[in-house]
C-alpha cells in the first residue's frame, strides 16, 4: 500500500480484529504505538507513554539501623578481599537499579584504621562528606587531603585518587555519585592500573605521590572573592571546581555569620558549595549545599524537579515529602525526588543542619529546571522555570 492510497480511516466491522493484527505486527518488531484507542480521553497515547517510567519514592533511611551494618561490615569485609566497603541506599522503588534517587546515590562508607584503597578514577563524579573521625585519608590528583566531621571532598571525573583512614577508629564519611546518570548515559567506566614514571619507566604505586603541598585547595581558594593568577586552574581532568577540600571551619564560620538573616521562606539559610573560578557548581551534574533550619523554624512548601539527597548533619527535625512525614535526627537520609512537595521544619531548640546533594545543575543546564511554592496564603509561586526566575 502506498502512502498516497490511504484515506481517512473508516471503522468497519473488522476494525477490532485488524487493530489486533496490527498490534502483533508491532509487538513483533519491538515497537511502541504512540496512539490512543479510546475516544474519551485525548491523553491516553501520552499517558501510556509514561506508563512505564518508574519514578523514585520520597524515602528514610536510619543511621541508628545502618550503623551496625557498618561496623559488621568491617569486620567481615577487609580491604585485602574487597577494595569497598559501602553501603548504597538504594530508592525501594527503583530497585534493581543501584540509586538513590533517579539520577544520584548516596551511600555510607566505612574504613578501619590504617586502611588504604589503591588509586582509581572513573567517569562518574563523586564527594565524601565527612561524619565521623579525624583522620579520613583521600588523595586527589596528588593532594593529599586528611578530613573530618563536616569536611566536603571532591573526586571528579576521570581524576586519580585513593580512599583510606589514618590511625583513629573506624571513620564514616557519606559518598555521593552521578553514578545513576552516568549509567543511564552509557558513559559509565572505572581505571585501576595507576602508575608514576620514575626515571623512564613507570611504575605501579599504590598511593599517590604528592604533586601539592597539604592544604593547597584552602591555600589557593580558601579565601572568598581572590583567585591566584599564577596557578593553573585546571586540575585532573578539568571539569570540576578545582577546589577539591571545602572545610567545615569556613562553612561553619559563614553559617554564624548569616545565621540571624532573614533568609530564604522555601529554603531558610541555604549555602551552596561552588567553583571559585567560575561560581557555578562544582560539577556539571550535581550540587551540593548546607541547609540551616534554625529553632521554631517552619518553611513554606516547595516542588522542583530536580531531585535532593538529603544527609542530616546534626540537630533534629521534620521534613513531609510528598504527604510522607520523616522524622530526623543526626546522620539520617532521606531523598526528595523531583516532582514531590515537600517542607522541612525544626521543632526543637537548636539549629539543625542538613547536607544536600542534588542534580539540580544537570536540568539547569539542558533547560528543564523548574521550582515552584506556595506562599503563606497557600498561593501558588514560580521560583524558576525555563523562562523565568525568582531569587528565593
Amino acid at each position: 500500500m502506498s502512502d498516497a492510497a490511504i484515506a481517512q480511516p473508516v471503522l468497519g466491522a473488522n476494525h477490532k480484529q485488524r487493530l489486533a493484527a496490527l498490534h502483533e505486527k508491532t509487538d513483533a518488531l519491538h515497537l511502541f504505538e504512540f496512539w490512543g484507542e479510546d475516544p474519551a480521553d485525548e491523553h491516553q497515547a501520552t499517558n501510556r507513554l509514561q506508563a512505564d517510567r518508574t519514578p523514585a519514592i520520597p524515602y528514610l533511611w536510619k543511621y541508628r539501623e545502618i550503623h551496625p551494618c557498618l561496623l559488621e561490615a568491617a569486620e567481615l569485609v577487609p580491604m585485602e578481599m574487597s577494595e569497598r566497603r559501602s553501603i548504597i541506599m538504594v530508592n525501594p522503588a527503583l530497585r534493581p537499579v543501584v540509586a538513590t534517587v533517579s539520577t544520584l546515590f548516596a551511600a555510607y562508607r566505612i574504613n578501619s584504621p590504617h586502611e588504604m584503597m589503591p588509586p582509581h578514577r572513573h567517569s562518574p563524579n563523586a564527594i565524601r562528606f565527612g561524619l565521623t573521625g579525624n583522620t579520613n585519608f583521600t588523595s586527589v590528583n596528588g593532594e593529599h587531603i586528611t578530613f573530618g566531621p563536616g569536611d566536603l571532598v571532591l573526586t571528579p571525573h576521570d581524576t586519580w585518587h585513593n580512599h583510606g583512614n589514618g590511625p583513629e577508629n573506624a571513620s564514616v564519611n557519606l559518598s555521593v555519585l552521578d553514578m545513576p546518570l552516568v549509567n543511564m548515559l552509557n558513559a559509565t567506566y572505572f581505571q585501576f592500573d595507576y602508575r608514576e614514571l620514575e626515571g623512564e619507566t613507570l611504575v605501579a604505586k599504590k598511593v599517590q605521590s604528592a604533586r601539592v603541598p597539604e592544604g593547597y585547595s584552602q591555600q589557593c581558594y580558601g579565601t572568598g572573592g581572590l583567585l591566584p593568577r599564577f596557578v593553573d586552574h585546571r586540575r585532573g581532568a578539568g571539569t570540576s571546581s578545582p577546589m577539591f577540600a571545602y572545610r567545615w571551619e569556613s562553612t561553619e564560620k559563614m553559617l554564624r555569620q548569616i545565621h540571624d538573616h532573614e533568609g530564604s521562606p522555601y529554603e531558610g539559610i541555604i549555602v551552596e558549595y561552588v567553583d571559585p573560578v567560575t561560581g557555578g557548581p562544582v560539577y556539571k551534574t550535581m550540587t551540593f549545599f548546607i541547609q540551616m533550619l534554625r529553632p521554631g523554624e517552619k518553611l513554606l512548601p516547595v516542588r522542583q524537579n530536580s531531585s535532593q539527597i538529603c544527609t542530616v548533619f546534626s540537630g533534629r527535625g521534620t521534613s513531609i515529602v510528598g504527604g510522607r512525614t520523616f522524622e530526623w535526627e543526626p546522620f539520617d537520609t532521606f531523598c526528595i525526588p523531583g516532582g514531590h512537595w515537600y517542607t522541612h521544619s525544626n521543632p526543637t531548640s537548636e539549629d539543625a543542619v542538613l547536607f544536600v546533594s542534588s542534580d539540580e545543575p544537570a536540568l539547569r543546564k539542558l533547560g528543564f529546571a523548574l521550582k515552584h511554592g506556595r506562599d503563606s496564603n497557600g498561593d501558588p509561586v514560580v521560583l524558576e522555570s525555563s523562562t523565568h526566575s525568582a531569587r528565593l
